[in-house]
């Protein structure tokens, strides 16, 4: 019998515990927003290369219809062009868009994207039809090769939704040297308030394996972990549910290497890659490194659920899983969203506000962007938007630093934060290197536990910046 659940509350050094606020919607089942009578759908929302659009004012679309992708053809691949071949490896580092509905091509202009700033997006009027694509349904997709299935997930325009929005296709075309033999799944969602992906272990249970299934079979690893925090009860045991009912039915799955959920103790940051590898394997990745150095690649449970649409369904990566929460929203839960869909119009659906909005934040409230205006769409890389009123929030200034190595002892990845920040201050950035700023993961955890309250994060950034400036 296989050995379904590890559960031994593993962690990391370093971290915090937060105050998690998501009683506001983990009861709540996912609902779907109606899709916006006018779409912005930003071309590029995803780390990598920009898009190029593949439509113009006027034309016709589909819901499905690839509207914009980097053309790497026109880059040669001849010996001795190194120029070049840079330039196509940049290229690939990207994915298509979609369009979410059916209708016409409004405008391509210039328009505020929430996560990457203002890039051009395509304005699109819905019709309200969703008049779609053919789509290549397939009920066997695990016989395909692995190349194809990589083909499918780079096509769907599939990319990490966990909120670094990497193209996933990149991710899984690791290099030959780089034998991978462990994939680690990644259920954690330490953020406070965010929900979406344990709504989706709860009500796609099935669908996540089954993509899950569908990775171990293009890595061909020989050990599946699925990393959840033990805050997350109901997600564990409908997880495990299915992985039992899938090895009754199918007791020796060809090529299925058994998926071993692993129980985390609930804290921040426990859902970052070097952070699940280090509590999971006790393994630590090297500085400037990634997690294929170490043989191990994870991925979210969002993006399992896409990869299982796009290889099953045929259906490319158009909508995703938000949580609209805080504590002044009248209707707060967990809504699959078109992309483009302004944000205003998902509160409208929310019932709109009970108070005064005071900040709005895209993404965790540790680690996400705030935002000025209701007029910004919903892209790839969004996972949550938080609604604080000013009872929410608490205000700082910073005070001098009284060295008590708080930041030191909660930093996930052994940084000296308060000496970065006295580097930035006085402007010696010669001595950033023996610092190593760019090992941060800008988590936050330093300027949460920091007693006066020094904004440490701004001050590595800073350094991040003038270190990319000096190389």
């Amino acid at each position: 019998m296989y050995n379904i659940t590890t559960m031994f509350r593993r962690t990391f050094h370093g971290g915090v515990f937060l105050s998690e606020c998501k009683e506001y919607t983990v009861d709540k089942k996912v609902k779907a927003i109606p899709a916006s009578r006018e779409i912005i759908l930003p071309l590029s929302q995803h780390m990598g290369s920009p898009n190029e659009p593949l439509v113009k004012p006027g034309d016709n679309v589909k819901l499905g219809q690839c509207i914009g992708e980097t053309d790497s053809s026109s880059f040669s691949t001849a010996v001795g062009s190194s120029s070049r071949r840079r330039r196509e490896t940049k290229a690939r580092v990207s994915v298509p868009v979609h369009s979410p509905v059916s209708g016409r091509v409004k405008a391509i202009q210039d328009f505020f994207n929430p996560i990457y700033g203002k890039a051009p997006a395509v304005v699109i009027e819905n019709d309200g039809n969703d008049e779609s694509t053919a789509l290549v349904k397939r009920e066997n997709p695990e016989t395909l090769s692995k190349q194809e299935l990589i083909g499918i997930i780079r096509d769907a325009g599939v990319v990490g939704l966990g909120g670094a929005a990497f193209p996933t296709h990149i991710k899984l075309n690791v290099q030959e040297q780089k034998k991978i033999d462990t994939l680690i799944i990644n259920g954690a969602e330490c953020e406070p308030y965010l929900t979406c992906d344990h709504r989706l272990m709860v009500e796609k249970t099935n669908e996540i394996l089954n993509g899950i299934y569908l990775l171990a079979k293009i890595l061909e690893v020989s050990n599946i972990f699925l990393a959840i925090e033990d805050n997350k009860l109901s997600a564990i045991f409908a997880m495990e549910k299915a992985i039992r009912e899938k090895i009754k039915k199918f007791p020796r799955p060809k090529g299925h290497t058994p998926v071993q959920i692993v129980v985390l103790k609930a804290k921040y940051p426990q859902g970052g890659e070097n952070q699940l590898i280090k509590a999971i394997l006790k393994k630590e990745v090297p500085p400037a490194k990634f997690p294929p150095e170490v043989g191990v690649l994870v991925q979210n449970v969002g993006t399992c659920f896409a990869i299982y649409q796009a290889a099953y369904e045929g259906k490319p990566l158009i909508e995703r899983c938000v949580t609209f929460t805080g504590g002044c929203l009248k209707e707060p839960g967990n809504f699959v969203v078109r992309f483009g869909t302004l944000l205003k119009d998902a509160v409208e659906f929310c019932g709109g506000f009970t108070d005064e909005v005071a900040k709005i934040i895209v993404g965790g409230p540790m680690m996400g962007i705030a935002q000025y205006s209701l007029d910004i769409p919903i892209v790839k890389g969004v996972t949550g938007v938080i609604f604080l009123s000013k009872k929410d929030l608490e205000l700082f200034e910073e005070s001098t630093c009284i060295r008590c190595a708080r930041c030191v002892d909660v930093c996930p990845v052994n940084l000296l934060p308060t000496e970065i920040m006295r580097m930035v201050k006085y402007s010696r950035w010669h001595y950033l290197d023996k610092l190593h700023p760019g090992d941060c993961i800008e988590c936050g955890a330093c300027a949460y536990a920091c007693a006066s309250r020094v904004p440490l994060v701004q001050y590595i950034k800073l350094a991040k910046l003038k270190e990319a400036e000096r190389k």
